[in-house]
């Protein structure tokens, strides 16, 4: 074993034996570890926006609103409602249980492993690590080594505010990865590919581990028909779905659109002075736009798009700065439906319009593909809307808006089938990094003797009535009013 593996295997059964010492089950330790990390994001806030500036070319209005103001957020929901959430959960028991009581506990799942993601690497790793300290639990936060200068900030940082026996950062690629998907974890939360998440899965499963996986795909916008002024609207929220948050690599970002040939043009019109307005004409003079993470995905990008069929579609863009790895929005009509483009996640600002003779038709096409995490729509048909919510399947729907959900801790977040499976955010995070246990207290007052042998007719009806929560058929039988 060499010395990474060892300092490894340390700070594992470090976080072990402080979770089994019961620290972390106290709502102050809880609360004094999330006060901590509002604390660092208030005092650390310029020090992040030069290092998502330097890494990823995010603006600061951009870090505020997708990565700072985030955190922030969850971090005060937390604080407010963590005595309401791990407060006991009381009810009432069929009259059957009669002398009972039932309240179910929510306790921490125990030792938990955080896979974070380089396109918010910021937002994608505190944000669920609020979730676990929330519930009670001991962790090790992996970020992105795509995202190197992020992942040593927090590396560096978070010891300085938080419980370091409690919580541990671990930097590295692909093999460290690897190594801490060996151990035996109580939890993994994933950010990320589906082809990553896939060996994520695998290695949980020798050990039984429940994982979430934030995953993503190909999240559609189904646009209908819309009075121009709406219009404008629709086209800024879509614009800012596409190209305004991380230059779409995003997991739930706009992958396509589907639009009703006569409506096309309008609406490619439309994006294009939206797009001036927002992000600039020339590639060499782009603001307000982020940069490709690196090299191999900016190549990735290009590959897609200078595929001769699909090149040919494009009406808007398709001009690369290698130098700064910034591509200029994009927009294709009607690209071939085999090619990559339409059946791989693009995860960047080339965006694919596919129109069709009746928008109802959206609905088969959104259902050939794999279920989206997330599936945006606008239309004031509201019985189209009724037929999007039966009828297809994604992590979320959202109407008249693009990416406003992801920060609503009201609504879980999480996706389905290809998409990922798991929620979080706010009360959701909470659950999903604890182990809701069931209790039942009896006492000895009031036996049911028709449970227990020897049997007979009389206890088969017994149980026939009372499974059924039949009373009056209990009372008759044992007031010998009814035959069994």
């Amino acid at each position: 074993m060499d010395n990474d593996q060892v300092i490894l295997q340390q700070s594992v059964d470090e976080i072990r034996h402080t979770f089994k010492s019961g620290v972390t089950r106290s709502v102050e330790w809880r609360k004094t570890q999330l006060r901590a990390i509002r604390k660092l994001v208030d005092e650390k806030e310029d020090v992040i926006f030069k290092i998502l500036q330097t890494e990823l070319g995010k603006h600061s209005v951009e870090s505020y609103r997708d990565e700072i103001g985030v955190i922030k957020k969850s971090v005060d929901h937390a604080l407010s409602s963590i005595d309401q959430w791990m407060s006991p959960k009381k009810g009432r028991l069929p009259l059957l249980f009669f002398p009972a009581s039932r309240k179910i506990l929510s306790e921490p799942l125990g030792v938990v492993l955080i896979v974070g993601s380089w396109n918010f690497p910021i937002t994608l790793t505190l944000d669920p690590l609020i979730g676990a300290i929330s519930a009670g639990n001991t962790v090790v936060l992996k970020p992105s080594e795509l995202a190197p200068n992020c992942a040593s900030f927090l590396a560096n940082i978070l010891p300085v505010y938080l419980d370091s026996k409690a919580i541990k950062v671990i930097e590295g690629g692909p093999e460290v990865s690897n190594q801490l998907l060996q151990y035996k974890w109580d939890k993994i939360f994933f950010t990320g590919s589906t082809k990553v998440g896939k060996i994520v899965m695998a290695a949980a499963a020798k050990h039984l581990t429940p994982v979430t996986l934030e995953l993503g795909g190909k999240s559609p916008v189904i646009f209908d028909s819309l009075p121009v002024s709406d219009m404008k609207v629709a086209t800024k929220r879509i614009a800012g779905g596409k190209w305004g948050s991380c230059s779409g690599q995003c997991c739930i970002g706009v992958d396509y659109l589907l639009v009703e040939q006569k409506f096309a043009s309008t609406l490619i019109e439309q994006l294009k002075k939206t797009i001036s307005k927002f992000y600039g004409d020339d590639v060499k003079n782009l603001r307000n736009l982020t940069k490709i993470v690196n090299k191999f995905h900016f190549d990735r990008l290009r590959n897609l798009l200078e595929v001769p069929a699909v090149a040919k579609c494009i009406v808007h863009g398709g001009s690369f700065d290698d130098t700064n790895l910034l591509i200029e929005p994009t927009i294709l009509l009607n690209p071939p439906l085999d090619a990559d483009i339409m059946n791989e996640e693009i995860f960047g600002p080339l965006l694919p319009i596919i129109t069709m003779e009746n928008i109802e038709e959206s609905i088969d096409f959104i259902n050939s593909k794999p279920k989206p995490l997330a599936l945006y729509a606008f239309t004031k048909n509201e019985n189209l809307k009724k037929r999007i919510l039966d009828e297809t399947s994604s992590g979320s729907v959202t109407f008249s808006d693009t990416l406003v959900q992801f920060v609503c801790d009201d609504l879980p977040f999480g996706g389905v089938g290809q998409s990922g499976f798991g929620k979080y955010h706010g009360k959701y995070s909470f659950d999903t990094f604890s182990h809701e246990k069931a209790v039942l207290e009896r006492t000895f007052y009031f036996e049911l003797e028709p449970r227990h042998p020897p049997w007979n007719d009389f206890k088969l009806e017994f149980l026939r009535l009372a499974y059924s929560y039949n009373y009056v058929g209990l009372v008759l039988l044992l007031l010998g009013l009814k035959k069994p």
